[in-house]
């Protein structure tokens, strides 16, 4: 997988004994501006969430809380992150399928995008994505 497509970006961590504290500012250590913030959480056990990709949206998917696997895939390569950490995202560029299982209990996905929400930039249909991705190479 192109290293632009998708990796894990480490979140500045401000350890204190009163509590840690992890910041994502746009443009800065998030690299693109925040144009919408949303989570999932109370994922039933052996749900998926996901099963699409995006024409123009980026995203960053962060374990808050608890853990989850984001498998993604370009068209070429295919790979697993394991996210466990709330100083640690997932970046996600254009272009990449991603599907999301195996919830902890308690686990809170939050995703900063880069796009407000459009359904008409979503792929949801592997089939359609498969030609996208022939135009896109």
């Amino acid at each position: 997988m192109k290293q632009d497509k998708a990796r894990l970006l480490n979140l500045p961590k401000i350890v204190d004994p009163r509590g840690n504290l992890t910041v994502a500012e746009q443009m800065k250590n998030v690299p693109f501006d925040i144009a919408r913030v949303y989570w999932t959480y109370d994922v039933p056990s052996g749900e998926r969430r996901g099963g699409h990709a995006h024409r123009t949206c980026e995203e960053i998917v962060i374990a808050v809380s608890g853990s989850f696997d984001v498998e993604v895939f370009d068209g070429c390569d295919r790979q697993t992150f394991h996210l466990n950490h709330p100083y640690q995202g997932l970046y996600i560029g254009t272009g990449v399928w991603r599907t999301l299982e195996d919830f902890s209990s308690g686990a809170v996905c939050l995703v900063l995008a880069s796009e407000l929400f459009d359904e008409d930039e979503y792929i949801y249909e592997y089939d359609e994505f498969e030609e996208y991705v022939k135009a896109h190479v």
